[in-house]
């Protein structure tokens, strides 16, 4: 699908119920295969309690990328790619379906899902600072494991 065909799904997934509590969220995944390595970055549009209407992007790097802070770091990257996607205009058009049912109970938030731990015994947990902060400077609400899902479950299983 075409990003403008992902968009218009999101919309119509919105207008059925403008008076639901979304989360828009982005994450991306990857797994190193034998002679490339592939990204999974999730889409998905949820609506608390109510259901959600996900997609992926997949990107084949030819290559095995062996080093952990430059997956974690290309995995951000991707995410951030998807996220520049949705400019001001199209948060706004997403934000103008819900805003006349505040009141009711609407809502409309953007996550940005990273597939790092900051557990003792996870790898990775150098590296949560440093793209928490990528994140945040996108103005979405990161989210690591183990609140992550769109990362380490959705996308996950696109990457086998």
């Amino acid at each position: 699908m075409s990003f403008e065909e992902v968009f218009q799904h999101i919309v119509q997934f919105i207008k059925k119920d403008p008076t639901g509590q979304y989360r828009l969220i982005f994450g991306t995944d990857s797994q190193v295969h034998t002679t490339y390595t592939r990204f999974i970055t999730g889409i998905v549009i949820q609506c608390e309690t109510k259901g959600a209407w996900a997609c992926i992007r997949r990107v084949d790097v030819p290559r095995k990328m062996l080093n952990l802070h430059e997956r974690i770091s290309y995995e951000t990257s991707l995410t951030e790619e998807v996220v520049s996607l949705f400019t001001k205009e199209k948060k706004n058009r997403l934000i103008d379906i819900v805003l006349p049912n505040i009141y009711k109970g609407s809502s409309f938030i953007i996550e940005g899902h990273i597939d790092i731990g900051s557990s003792q015994k996870n790898k990775t947990r150098i590296f949560v600072n440093e793209m928490v902060s990528r994140m945040e400077s996108l103005g979405i609400e990161p989210k690591i494991k183990p609140d992550s899902f769109v990362a380490s479950s959705y996308a996950n299983r696109f990457t086998k």
